[in-house]
């Protein structure tokens, strides 16, 4: 059941459509865009394709849809965990705890068809990245400096950008071969590299807490 507190944050007029969206988002991360049809959508959601039609012209309409909708979530994820965490380490680490179980249910070779086969879909990813997520890590970055868990001496803008690189980067299965890598030890990895980059003594002593290292 789509929650009426979802609906409300992401702006959405129609409970059905989104119920339609997320109802086809389970196929999509199971088994990929190209290998699910509206035909199985329809008979996962036991509905009728009509009904379907109704709120969606057509797969690709469906898929920029369910896009825009994932990143609103995401923004929302973002903005709450930058509210709620007590501190830039602790807020990294509640980001990689969502990206976990994000990346725990989709099928790594969605990444590769939005890119593929649907550019002005995977534009507005992109369009994400280098807006929101960019000046979301840049003011973490700001924040963290203030807390003296990162780095004075950075390069603020170079080391933001490298960030959401890294990100796109993770997703790219040519690069960063999935079925030899999996996705969330990509993530986690580059994640965990980045912050041990950025982060002062300090920091470090505070990223060693949140993993449960003992210090000699």
């Amino acid at each position: 059941k789509v929650s009426i507190v979802l609906c409300s944050i992401l702006k959405m007029t129609d409970e059905n459509a989104i119920k339609i969206l997320k109802g086809a988002e389970q196929l999509f991360f199971k088994y990929g865009i190209k290998n699910v049809t509206m035909d199985d959508i329809a008979k996962h959601l036991s509905v009728s394709k009509k009904t379907i039609y109704q709120y969606f012209k057509d797969k690709d309409t469906m898929i920029h849809n369910l896009v825009e909708l994932t990143l609103k979530e995401d923004k929302c994820i973002i903005q709450k965990s930058q509210s709620e965490s007590t501190n830039v380490v602790h807020e990294v680490f509640n980001l990689m705890e969502n990206m976990r179980e994000f990346f725990s249910k989709i099928n790594p070779i969605l990444f590769y068809e939005l890119n593929k086969y649907y550019p002005e879909t995977w534009k507005l990813f992109l369009n994400f990245k280098n807006d929101f997520v960019l000046k979301s890590v840049e003011n973490s970055l700001i924040k963290g400096q203030k807390e003296g868990y990162i780095r004075l001496d950075i390069n603020l803008k170079l080391l933001s950008r490298l960030r959401v690189e890294l990100i796109e980067l993770a997703m790219n299965g040519k690069r960063m071969p999935h079925n030899q890598y999996g996705i969330i030890e990509i993530h986690t990895a580059f994640t965990e590299h980045f912050l041990y980059g950025v982060c002062t003594l300090k920091g470090h002593r505070l990223i060693n807490k949140y993993k449960n290292i003992e210090e000699d």
